[in-house]
């Protein structure tokens, strides 16, 4: 018995169009969970021991809060959490260039660092969800012209 070697990515996209939409989707969402977790780690150590306002921390670092919220709903595959994650980093952009621009030395670095990671977690949900909401349509638009209407005469 021959058996046949597994197919090659190209093959498999092209004979299961929603792979490939899974694939990319499995991407945008890796981004942006690894984007999420390091501005939440970065967050952290910026105003507890890296460059801090106050000597020996601050309470600033408590802003990495609200970033804790959508930690469940990206890693659920929530669609809606994607959604309203993209509005939440901006203020945290806000945050980025002001002190990248007004700061100094480590805080400076430590606050472009913010503002690229808050533009990554924003591209990755973006794309996430445009992604996600394409495919669904195209299932949408295919979904009838396959199926067959059930009071329809022979």
């Amino acid at each position: 018995m021959t058996e046949r070697a597994a197919a090659s990515p190209a093959e498999a996209t092209s004979a299961d169009p929603d792979a490939a939409v899974r694939a990319a989707a499995g991407r945008t969402r890796a981004a942006a969970v690894t984007a999420l977790l390091a501005l939440i780690t970065l967050g952290l150590a910026w105003e507890l021991w890296l460059a801090p306002l106050r000597p020996g921390g601050s309470w600033w670092a408590l802003k990495v809060l609200p970033l804790t919220l959508p930690l469940a709903g990206l890693l659920k595959h929530r669609l809606y959490t994607y959604r309203w994650m993209s509005l939440l980093v901006w203020p945290y952009v806000a945050e980025g260039l002001v002190r990248g621009l007004n700061d100094a030395g480590l805080s400076a670095t430590l606050a472009w660092a913010q503002t690229g990671l808050c533009v990554l977690l924003f591209a990755a949900s973006a794309a996430h969800v445009r992604l996600r909401l394409r495919a669904a349509r195209a299932r949408q638009a295919a979904a009838p012209a396959a199926e067959p209407s059930a009071g329809a005469a022979p």
